[in-house]
């Protein structure tokens, strides 16, 4: 009874979505302007003996086990042979708004994620294209011409199905699901191809005979639930090809965050503190990007057993200065850790009620004017350079 409400839940949906997604995007942008790089191991990240960590790898480095957020030195040790360049971002940014614009063309109904991959609602557009196929085709011959680079591309009836489809057919490659199908299309996969199925989530999936999303799809909602809480009826809708979600187009940020979620659970506040001064640093080097200032500081908690809980504080004057915002989410997450002794998987920091900067810098005191040329000229040379460029005292406890 229940697989039979699933199917007719599928069968009512009517949409088509696709999702484009540039294979190996930093890589794919320096081939472009170095076509010698072509065919041959690349990194984007860092040089060797600096203390970055891969941001891309080509897919003939992939094949030495190397893959994102692995250390340079480790990368190294893998594939010497590989050529590793630090990353020219200003260039990737400048290419991420070609490519949008390429997609925005298509469809109106456009949905970023990230600089390289973005859902579109193309309900309907059959009739301009002849088919969504077509349509497809068109995308990745405009993105591969006028870009020099390739897209993978899926289509199915929802979003969820439409990520893991581009995902499969990675790299160059173009996966259709019909209505219906999207059950079928999963079963098989490792239920880590599930979106926001992490290292945990699958460990602890697999430590209950749950290997494949087929297998995923199947198991009883009390116990999902009994282990991951409300988390688990959203995992076992979507092991059934089941999104409701939108693609929504973008609008002003009302708020910025970062979040992380950990391989293991920790109890080391010295490593969260580490971890929440980086996610601050991205924070801030975006609401200054923005040219916008915050006036509430908040962060999330996730403890061991999916327990959530978010604490905020709204601070006596606009800022966009790391230091104020960390100091403050600093102090919040002391008060979490203090509160409940189990372990940590997941922290986040995010500011909101964003305004134009509103106070004049005479007023501002003389440690601030200089923390804020201090963050600025931080900003440029990482800017130029990448995030890794430069790491303040306390996140190398992250090494």
């Amino acid at each position: 009874m229940v697989r039979n409400a699933f199917k007719s839940e599928q069968l009512m949906s009517q949409r088509t979505i696709m999702h484009v997604d540039l294979d190996a995007f930093f890589v794919s942008v320096e081939q472009a302007a170095n076509p010698e790089l072509r065919g041959k191991p690349v990194v984007v990240g860092g040089k060797p003996g600096s203390r970055g960590v891969v941001a891309t790898a080509s897919y003939e480095a992939r094949a030495f086990g190397l893959h994102s957020a692995m250390p340079i030195s480790t990368a190294v040790r893998l594939c010497p042979q590989a050529i590793f360049i630090e990353g020219h971002y200003d260039h990737y940014a400048a290419v991420s708004k070609k490519f949008m614009a390429i997609l925005a063309d298509f469809s109106p109904f456009l949905e970023p994620m990230g600089m390289d991959e973005a859902y579109m609602d193309v309900t309907g557009f059959e009739s301009l294209h002849g088919s969504i196929h077509q349509m497809a085709l068109k995308i990745k011959q405009r993105v591969k011409v006028e870009l020099g680079i390739v897209a993978s591309i899926g289509i199915a009836p929802c979003k969820i199905v439409a990520k893991v489809a581009s995902d499969e057919s990675k790299p160059d490659g173009l996966i259709e699901v019909p209505p219906g199908g999207e059950a079928a299309f999963l079963a098989p996969l490792a239920v880590r191809k599930l979106p926001g199925v992490g290292k945990r989530t699958e460990q602890v999936l697999n430590g209950i005979g749950i290997r494949t999303i087929g297998q995923l799809a199947k198991l009883s909602l009390p116990v999902l639930k009994s282990r991951f809480g409300t988390f688990g009826e959203m995992l076992r809708r979507h092991a059934n090809g089941i999104d409701k979600s939108e693609v929504t187009p973008p609008e002003e940020a009302k708020s910025i965050s970062r979040e992380t979620t950990f391989d293991e659970d920790t109890h080391d506040i010295v490593f969260l503190s580490a971890m929440l001064r980086y996610q601050t640093e991205r924070v801030g080097a975006e609401l200054r990007e923005t040219g916008k200032q915050a006036k509430c500081v908040s962060i999330k908690v996730r403890y061991s057993d999916f327990t959530t809980i978010t604490h905020q504080r709204t601070l006596p004057q606009l800022t966009d200065l790391d230091q104020t915002i960390f100091q403050t989410g600093n102090d919040l997450l002391q008060k979490a850790v203090a509160d409940n002794r189990m372990a940590i998987r997941l922290i986040g920091i995010g500011v909101s009620s964003l305004s134009e900067p509103g106070m004049q810098l005479s007023l501002i005191n003389g440690t601030e004017q200089r923390l804020e040329k201090l963050n600025r000229a931080i900003d440029r040379i990482r800017g130029k350079y990448g995030f890794a460029a430069i790491q303040t005292g306390r996140t190398i406890d992250l090494k």
